[in-house]
């Protein structure tokens, strides 16, 4: 294959409103298209073929990176010459049983707004906020980082202020508008995420996005920048408020836990979870969310160590915009706009949901049945 077929391949990708091109040898290209993964018409690539690809869209410094680990990431603009299709990609390399394959994911151009990506109400209201934590969460491909561009791209036209974002790598560009965006490429412009932390208390931020808290130094660094009177975004892979609260206190070692509930229970607030579902209803996707305001109540619940407590903290917030993904699903299912199977599916307790649905004898899945389910960990006291 030449480039003028990765082309034709990213053309389609983004003509079909695919989210993801799969490149593998010993298959066609693949797009996953509305969460379900479809193979396009084309012959089966070979291991040469993949070679080409790689080379045709990846920089020298990510090939290098390739032949010394086995991977590499980067992100790359592409429009067609007319102009008909445009999009960036966020693209993996890797080897695989000695061949090459690559994962490509199309990041629109377009920033959406909060009603569009149905985003709670009072996010508005908590990125006016002077300082503070605000976490995303969520597994891969959850739209994390469609969400949070949308919250950069809303202070970004609305304040003047300072927003530096560190990601890896760079995913949605942002112009300057009313603020100053600086935004920092890891493994580009900067070393590690705990690196551009740290250097960028110095560069006079008011608002810092962290793309990734992957480590104990930068959940550390992070926290430290929402302590000194910074406004704060960051991500993690976790489902959940409770489960995002307990990720990031056991990441630290034992003696210094009790200090980080504390500084969390005063830095902390927000973490909006969110899972990717395909519509029934209509083409496309619909996020269900959790959403937990910390509150004073929640801020003693962190505090004390009685996050398994958290979840009926968060069913009695309703007023503050609070939910449970569960309520969220049901929800989204009593609209007609998710099928019952993926409800289910993305579930923190499936019995509970498929009971309150009515589907739990309609369908044979074992985590249905109430007996068979581990008990709930109630956490420590």
């Amino acid at each position: 294959m030449s480039t003028i077929q990765i082309d034709r391949l990213l053309e389609t990708t983004i003509k079909k409103g695919a989210s993801d091109l799969h490149i593998a040898v010993g298959r066609p290209p693949t797009l996953r298209l509305n969460g379900q993964l479809r193979d396009l018409a084309t012959r089966v690539l070979s291991p040469e073929d993949t070679i080409s690809l790689m080379k045709s869209i990846t920089p020298e410094r990510g090939q290098q990176e390739l032949q010394e680990v086995g991977s590499c990431d980067f992100g790359f603009a592409f429009s067609t010459p007319d102009g008909s299709a445009r999009a960036r990609f966020r693209v993996a390399v890797f080897r695989q049983k000695g061949h090459i394959g690559m994962v490509l994911r199309k990041i629109p151009y377009k920033l959406l707004s909060f009603e569009q990506i149905g985003l709670p109400p009072s996010c508005e209201e908590l990125c006016r906020r002077p300082r503070g934590l605000f976490l995303v969460t969520g597994p891969t491909g959850s739209g994390k980082t469609t969400t949070l561009a949308s919250m950069i791209n809303y202070i970004n036209i609305e304040f003047d202020r300072h927003i530096i974002t560190v990601e890896d790598p760079l995913e949605y560009y942002h112009d300057h508008k009313k603020s100053i965006i600086t935004q920092r490429e890891v493994g580009g412009d900067t070393p590690t995420f705990a690196e551009a932390l740290r250097r960028a208390l110095r560069q006079d931020p008011d608002v810092i996005l962290v793309g990734e808290m992957r480590d104990l130094e930068t959940i550390s660094a992070a926290i430290r920048a929402a302590e000194t009177g910074h406004l704060v975004f960051g991500t993690l892979h976790t489902t959940g408020a409770s489960g995002t609260i307990n990720r990031i206190i056991d990441a630290f070692p034992t003696d210094q836990q009790e200090q980080v509930r504390v500084q969390l229970s005063t830095t902390l607030l927000a973490v909006l979870s969110q899972a990717l579902c395909p519509r029934i209803d209509t083409d496309g996707m619909v996020a269900a969310y959790e959403f937990m305001v910390v509150t004073p109540a929640i801020a003693n619940l962190i505090r004390e160590n009685k996050t398994f407590r958290i979840d009926s903290a968060i069913q009695t917030g309703k007023k503050f915009g609070m939910q449970l993904l569960d309520e969220h699903l049901l929800e989204l299912f009593n609209a007609g706009k998710i099928s019952p199977e993926e409800a289910v599916d993305k579930s923190k307790r499936p019995a509970e949901i498929a009971e309150r649905m009515g589907v739990a004898r309609k369908m044979n899945d074992p985590r249905l049945e109430k007996d068979n389910l581990p008990p709930e960990k109630p956490g420590a006291k």
